[in-house]
């Protein structure tokens, strides 16, 4: 595990998108494409801001969901809304190469076993996505793999519905398709972060976040999350 650390949000959005640039020419130039995976989050919109900015072969990306809220089509709570909004409407990604979670139709089961075929047309079987970006909640929390789901303990498939969250259940991927990976990004900024990301730098604790796998994976992180992280840091 690496980790870069940052001033504030918006330093640490732009160095990971840096860092998503760079692999992402690298897989298009070893495989002929990119599959990248992205959560929401404040932070992560402004990532998505700045790696549109940049000279990347959009052509040959495309961009999946991380997770995704069991709601209507439009709905604010939606991160299709805003990966929409940030890459294909106002930027440079293809609208059929955003590959969106199936989480309107009457058979949600049906629907991850379909986004996960869908995915693996991308990415091969078994499904391997070249960059996964991740958050890290207050409750140690990653993708929708929240604390005593069930979903975490999912092992033979790598799209699966959650339990309700915050009010909602969730479509999301799941640990294996994201300890399979080829690179993992926690994009971690805010004091309301640092006693898990403490835990997370450390190997430590049991939340979900601590279950993910740990090699090939880069941490950016600001100072208000590393401030219950003592020790050396490395750029």
């Amino acid at each position: 595990m690496r980790l870069r650390t940052a001033t504030d949000p918006q330093s640490a959005a732009r160095i990971a998108a840096e860092e998503i640039a760079v692999l992402c020419r690298h897989a298009v130039r070893e495989r002929g494409r990119a599959l990248l995976a992205f959560s929401g989050g404040e932070t992560p919109w402004l990532m998505l801001r700045a790696l549109r900015a940049l000279d990347l072969p959009w052509d040959r990306t495309w961009v999946a969901q991380v997770d995704e809220r069991i709601a209507p089509h439009g709905d604010e709570r939606r991160n299709l809304s805003r990966l929409a909004e940030i890459l294909v409407n106002e930027g440079p990604l293809p609208a059929a190469q955003l590959l969106a979670m199936p989480v309107e139709g009457d058979d949600l089961e049906a629907g991850a076993a379909d986004y996960q075929r869908q995915l693996e047309r991308h990415g091969g079987r078994p499904m391997c996505i070249d960059l996964v970006q991740l958050g890290l909640g207050t409750d140690g929390h990653t993708a929708s793999l929240v604390p005593g789901d069930p979903v975490l303990e999912v092992r033979d498939r790598d799209v699966a519905l959650s339990g309700e969250y915050q009010g909602l259940r969730r479509m999301t991927l799941a640990l294996p398709a994201l300890d399979r990976a080829r690179q993992r990004l926690w994009l971690v900024t805010g004091p309301g972060k640092a006693e898990r990301l403490r835990d997370l730098l450390a190997g430590t604790g049991d939340a979900p976040a601590a279950r993910v796998a740990r090699s090939d994976t880069l941490v950016v992180a600001d100072d208000d999350a590393l401030a219950r992280v003592s020790g050396p840091v490395f750029e």
